[in-house]
């Protein structure tokens, strides 16, 4: 590795034990999403009737995230595609949504399901109704209802997402034995969020410069993005709220979901990168408890290898026997 944000002898580099995670971890996301579960109807699946595309059908999806809330997707898939489909699951980056469908062409062009998710409060189409604990001084999504993990956004938004894959399985399109979950910076985090909590609900993941990673070494390296939204809270908080906050954070650590991951999962992790730094991507690449592999970028600035990156993701899907598309 020619660049990295901490020099090899340093412990954070080796090993992600160090990061000691919530005694009640399990128990919390245990009762987040049996609750969740519990709210809701079935998904709802409608052609998108002024779709531009030819070779693709495109739908627009409805279905119950965190509190029954209505969240979107758009489903894409092959025309005339005859039986159920492997599918990809894409998670979006921080402040971005699921954007128009012909943002989305690659995976369904070459064969597969994809299903987009829209980030609540972040995207256009998925409002995010609740407040967040109380918090008074609200700096971004990071901060949201910092008090306590019960108010903090992250628990509705990975709650939704992992609704995503238990709303994709219902799909007739998707082949519910072969589901993968993808996204990158924020939606690599959510992807080893979902990896950490579905079992074998999927069958693989395809995290990209996860973002949410050991949180606390990405306040205090991180130069650029979400992370210092966390730096600029502390600086106007009393330093007794330090470690408040990163006991929070805990909860939504992709270190601790990549520990209870049990399908392959393909990382890459950019080495000169300002917002998610690399050490805090290999301390969950490290961490993950399945079989894994990593690309890494050496001059990679958070966009990593851009349309290689696509590559590498498709023959990976091509490689895996249950992953293959016709």
């Amino acid at each position: 590795m020619p660049y990295t944000d901490l020099p090899p002898d340093h412990p954070a580099a080796r090993t992600a034990e160090l990061l000691e995670e919530p005694a009640d971890f399990d128990a919390f996301w245990d009762e987040t999403l049996r609750t969740a579960r519990e709210t809701g109807s079935d998904p709802v699946v409608r052609p998108v009737s002024d779709s531009p595309l030819t070779t693709l059908d495109a739908y627009d999806v409805r279905f119950a995230g965190w509190a029954g809330d209505p969240v979107a997707a758009w489903l894409l898939v092959p025309s005339e595609a005859g039986e159920p489909l492997p599918t990809v699951i894409t998670y979006i980056g921080h402040s971005g949504g699921r954007g128009r469908v012909v943002d989305h062409l690659l995976y369904a062009s070459a064969g597969y399901a994809h299903l987009v998710v829209d980030s609540r409060g972040q995207g256009h189409d998925t409002p995010d109704p609740h407040p967040d604990g109380g918090t008074h001084w609200v700096h971004g999504h990071m901060t949201r209802g910092i008090e306590s993990p019960h108010a903090h956004y992250y628990r509705r938004l990975v709650t939704d997402c992992v609704r995503a894959v238990d709303a994709a399985r219902t799909i007739p399109h998707v082949d519910p034995r072969r589901i993968v979950v993808q996204g990158a910076s924020q939606g690599g985090g959510l992807a080893l969020a979902v990896a950490g909590l579905t079992g074998d609900r999927i069958a693989g993941a395809l995290p990209d410069v996860p973002f949410l990673c050991h949180i606390r070494r990405g306040a205090e390296t991180a130069t650029e993005g979400p992370y210092t939204e966390l730096v600029d809270h502390l600086r106007h908080h009393d330093p007794c709220a330090t470690e408040r906050v990163f006991t929070t954070l805990g909860y939504f650590d992709g270190v601790h979901f990549a520990r209870r991951a049990t399908v392959p999962a393909l990382f890459s992790a950019d080495l000169m990168d300002p917002v998610c730094p690399p050490s805090t991507v290999l301390a969950a690449f490290r961490a993950y408890a399945e079989k894994k592999d990593i690309r890494e970028w050496p001059f990679g600035d958070h966009a990593g290898g851009r349309g290689a990156t696509a590559v590498e993701h498709l023959r990976r899907l091509r490689a895996h026997p249950r992953l293959r598309a016709s």
